[in-house]
C-alpha cells in the first residue's frame, strides 16, 4: 500500500472509532438532566438529554406577579436550562473525540 493509502486507512479507523464513541455519548447525553432557574430561584426547569422539560417550579409567590412577568421568568430558566445542557453535552462530546473538531456536526439542540 501507498503511504496516501496507509494514511487514509489511518483516517478511516479513527473515523469509526470516534463514530462509535459518538454513538456511546449521544446514548449518555439522552440520560443527562440539568436545572435552570431564573428569578432568584423562584422559577426552576428540568431538562433531560433531548431538551424537553422533564419538572417546571414555579413559587406560590409568584402568582402575585402579573402574568407576564411570570411568562418572562418561565422562559429565562428554560433558556438559562439550555445553556447548561448544551454545555454539558459539548463536554461529553469532547471527551470522546479528545477536542478533535468534527466539522459540521451539531448536537440538534
Amino acid at each position: 500500500m501507498s503511504k496516501i493509502m496507509t494514511d487514509f486507512s489511518k483516517i478511516l479507523e479513527k473515523a469509526k472509532e470516534i463514530e462509535s464513541k459518538v454513538k456511546e455519548s449521544q446514548e449518555k447525553i439522552k440520560s443527562i438532566k440539568v436545572d435552570g432557574s431564573s428569578g432568584g430561584g423562584n422559577v426552576k426547569v428540568t431538562l433531560n438529554g433531548d431538551g424537553e422539560i422533564i419538572s417546571l417550579f414555579i413559587s406560590d409567590d409568584l402568582f402575585r406577579e402579573d402574568k407576564s412577568i411570570l411568562e418572562d421568568l418561565i422562559i429565562a430558566a428554560h433558556n438559562n436550562a439550555k445553556n447548561n445542557l448544551k454545555s454539558k453535552t459539548s463536554d461529553e462530546l469532547s471527551k470522546v473525540t479528545g477536542g478533535f473538531g468534527l466539522p459540521g456536526f451539531k448536537w440538534p439542540l
